[in-house]
């Protein structure tokens, strides 16, 4: 076991041991244990590895110490003009996966607060690829339904800048977190809508920390 190639697959993820450990459903010791090679990992441990590393599956078992050989090739001798040497084909980079938030219900109802630091990581969609800071995080409660279900992840691009008619996560400078749909800056208020019930909220712009535009959901969370 490659471990400081694992740590530094990690670090790049922006996660920890413990954060591996809850993908993979496992204690905390099992992967220290797996870290120090007194464990070691399992083929279906290894494609979720490689997801949420954003990595290849080969590239992990060959870290974690996987000397199997390859089966050799049963394919029919190809006629004519002979492979061109010193060309490889490789598959493109996989993206790294983006941090999933989470919010908990405070005391109004519409607003809830934000858990410190990432619950998990899902795939990185196409239009994140390369965006720094990006994040997802599930929708709560009923307010933006139909349009959105309480559970279903939203894609958020944190500098992308919101427009009129799209939804925003907005973060205030209490930690606590909305999910409207944008409308426009009115002096020195921020204008959203709901859908459920049908309504208008203003927020003073001095309580606003950060206004954040949705750029996907992903239905099944």
């Amino acid at each position: 076991m490659d471990a400081s190639w694992f740590q530094q697959a990690l670090d790049r993820a922006g996660a920890s041991q413990a954060d591996l450990a809850r993908n993979l459903r496992l204690a905390p010791s099992a992967i220290s244990r797996m870290m120090k090679g007194e464990r070691q990992m399992k083929l279906t441990e290894a494609v979720q590895v490689a997801a949420f590393l954003g990595v290849s599956q080969e590239e992990v078992l060959r870290h974690a110490g996987d000397n199997t050989p390859p089966p050799p090739r049963t394919d029919p001798p190809r006629r004519g003009r002979p492979p061109r040497a010193g060309i490889a084909a490789s598959a493109p980079p996989r993206a790294e996966p983006i941090a999933i938030r989470a919010a908990v219900r405070g005391g109004g109802d519409q607003e809830t607060f934000l858990e410190d630091g990432p619950i998990g990581y899902t795939a990185r969609p196409t239009n994140l690829v390369g965006v720094r800071g990006a994040y997802a995080i599930y929708m709560f409660g009923d307010t933006m339904e139909p349009r959105y279900e309480q559970g279903w992840l939203l894609h958020v691009n944190p500098f992308k800048p919101p427009t009129r008619g799209r939804d925003v996560v907005v973060h205030k400078q209490d930690k606590t977190v909305l999910i409207k749909q944008f409308v426009r800056w009115d002096g020195d208020a921020l204008v959203l809508h709901q859908l459920n019930p049908d309504g208008e909220i203003r927020i003073p712009r001095g309580e606003v920390a950060e206004c954040h535009l949705v750029v996907g959901v992903d239905q099944e969370g």
